[in-house]
């Protein structure tokens, strides 16, 4: 299990490797933006600890850290 956080809101949430970023989000209660479900539009891009930039709707929790933190920027227009 992975324990992924979502801020600014500090939410922590339990996810499998493989897990959807949109999914794992769901269920805890964060909503991030989406736009175009295709990673091109950057309306649901999340910032990991280690500075990686990921878009959400393309992207599925890696499973090489027991820990994740995910900065969720909204941008008003989504």
């Amino acid at each position: 299990m992975i324990t992924v956080t979502f801020l600014p809101e500090n939410v922590s949430v339990s996810a499998e490797a493989g897990e959807s970023w949109l999914t794992v989000a769901d269920r805890a209660g964060v909503e991030i933006p989406t736009g175009c479900c295709m990673g091109s539009c950057g309306a649901c891009t999340l910032a990991l600890e280690d500075g990686e930039e990921i878009r959400a709707c393309i992207s599925t929790l890696a499973g090489d850290r027991p820990t994740v933190t995910a900065s969720v920027f909204s941008d008003p227009t989504w």
